[in-house]
């Protein structure tokens, strides 16, 4: 489905924006489910309200859609960056779903609660729309109106792969604000793409820095405060929220949403933090974390544990599984020390109930292609020159075992297409995954490829220092890229094409695009062809 580049309504930095009337009603009236109601019995809801200052500030956004609907997120914050300046009242905010731009064709509306336990959020799930085609959606509380939005379904999941429309996805991870500015999120809104996902680090957790392009708004975050401030200051960014309510997102975290490099119950830094406080502060992270994305109701955090796997299908062309490889691992071993504890047979990076479930979505997948949309390097790189390896153990080689049964059961499976998408590095990656590592006549079971950030690491590098000796040492890394960006799938029944996007520099507020490789993959042809 090609489309001309959506823009947003209004622009979305202004402190205010002008009101629109909100439309009547018409057309059909459908179901929608909202998330909203799983709050429980609000003792009053404010029908009019007044606001200090413009409530929608942090923009609207869409997400995980399926074949008759998307879930539909705003949050009220007249004051967000300091708790978001609402009374402690539940409020009701009207949406309405139309077929046009102007918002005249409504297919559906109503109200949902915004309650001050959580932010004043809002997650509204649409359902009884049209499949395979565009809508455009917007909010009002009292008498102020959002910026429109626009979103569209996938295809019903019976359709089969030659009648279902080619897709277009970009994914991105990784965008530190003190780093850079978010301008490939403006080339990426250029491209008008039909779905994109976001692999983690949407925030980062970090005290603010002098001397930083851009500075965090406080010390390192701790509270559910903290968290809802820290969410907010990013979600201020004109580009990222233009990108939001451009095309529905698909989201799951990796670690800087809550502490660096944490591992289930396990931070990072092994000191005396009781276990108490820190599944306390990941209660908190995790709550604002749903607070600001469009998630829906089956993702609510019920305290310290949040359901985040999922599957997203388009037709039966392509099944997304969507991973959460942080809160359900076990500790990573020997740090970056390839050795006994990395081949464990019990360390796990996703956790029994979530392994089995993804090996039942790609036992029963009829799609052609499947993609793992996951957080962490798949491929078993060596990061070190001559006899010895290095590789890093908060990535898939640190729980090897798993790993390769996952690449075998790529076979024994007889999965269609398996491709890894990933994030967490800041670099970009074109790889083949061998089932057994360091065999050169072992078959390739699928391809990964991984996206640089979005700002994270700032300025990028035409010249990686040893790239040569790591494409020599790792013959199934096909490319590698040190530039800031994203990349840009167009996937079809007969082929999967990546596109490398860069960006030279995050450190000004502009820079042009770049395309430095693009791969295919043929549909029942494992590995990778450069373009």
């Amino acid at each position: 489905m090609s489309m001309t580049p959506f823009r947003p309504v209004f622009p979305l930095n202004s402190p205010r924006l002008k009101r629109r009337s909100f439309l009547g009603a018409s057309g059909s009236m459908l179901v929608a489910l909202g998330a909203g109601r799983a709050w429980g019995n609000e003792p009053a809801v404010k029908e009019k309200p007044s606001f200090q200052g413009y409530p929608f500030q942090l923009g609207v956004a869409s997400g995980d859609p399926s074949a008759d609907g998307f879930v539909l997120w705003t949050r009220l914050a007249p004051e967000p960056l300091t708790g978001g300046g609402m009374p402690r009242e539940a409020v009701w905010v009207h949406w309405q779903v139309a077929e046009d731009e102007a918002m005249t064709k409504v297919v559906a509306s109503g109200k949902e609660i915004a309650s001050p336990d959580w932010g004043h959020s809002v997650h509204v799930e649409v359902a009884g729309l049209k499949p395979d085609r565009w809508y455009w959606y917007q909010f009002k509380a009292g008498a102020e109106t959002s910026p429109r939005g626009r979103s569209r379904t996938l295809e019903h999941p019976d359709r089969p792969a030659a009648e279902t429309s080619a897709l277009k996805m970009a994914f991105a991870s990784c965008q530190h604000f003190e780093a850079g500015f978010y301008t490939a999120y403006r080339h990426m809104l250029d491209e008008s793409p039909d779905l994109v996902l976001h692999l983690g680090d949407y925030i980062y957790e970090g005290a603010s820095k002098e001397g930083q392009i851009r500075l965090h708004n406080s010390a390192e975050i701790i509270t559910l405060e903290d968290y809802r401030n820290r969410h907010a200051q990013y979600k201020s960014d004109a580009s990222l929220q233009a990108m939001h309510a451009a095309a529905p997102w698909v989201v799951t975290w990796d670690d800087h949403e809550f502490d660096n490099n944490y591992a289930g119950e396990v931070p990072e830094e092994k000191g005396p933090m009781a276990r108490e406080d820190f599944l306390t502060r990941r209660a908190a992270a995790y709550q604002a974390y749903y607070e600001h994305m469009p998630l829906r109701a089956a993702c609510i955090p019920k305290g310290p544990g949040m359901k985040l796997y999922r599957s997203v299908r388009h037709g039966s062309l392509v099944d997304f599984h969507v991973l959460d490889t942080r809160q359900h691992r076990s500790d990573q071993p020997n740090r970056d020390r390839p050795g006994p504890a990395s081949l464990e047979p019990a360390a796990t990076m996703l956790g029994e109930r979530q392994r089995d479930w993804l090996l039942g979505e790609l036992k029963g997948s009829r799609a052609t292609w499947n993609v793992l949309a996951q957080q962490v390097m798949m491929a078993r790189v060596d990061r070190s020159g001559g006899p010895g390896e290095t590789c890093s153990m908060d990535q898939w080689p640190g729980y090897e075992v798993e790993r390769q049964a996952l690449l075998r059961a790529f076979q024994e499976l007889k999965v269609s297409n398996p491709v890894v998408l990933t994030g967490d590095i800041h670099t970009h990656w074109a790889n083949e995954l061998p089932v057994s590592h360091g065999d050169p006549a072992s078959p390739v079971a699928g391809t990964e490829f991984v996206c640089t950030s979005i700002s994270s690491k700032g300025d990028g590098n035409d010249h990686p220092a040893g790239l040569e000796r790591l494409l020599s040492e790792n013959p199934f890394v096909k490319y590698h890229g040190d530039h800031r960006g994203y990349v840009s799938c167009r996937i079809d029944g007969k082929s999967w094409r990546s596109d490398f996007r860069t960006i030279d520099r995050v450190t000004v507020a502009d820079s042009p695009l770049k395309t430095p490789a693009s791969f295919v993959v043929e549909s029942g042809r494992a590995g990778l062809q450069r373009v």
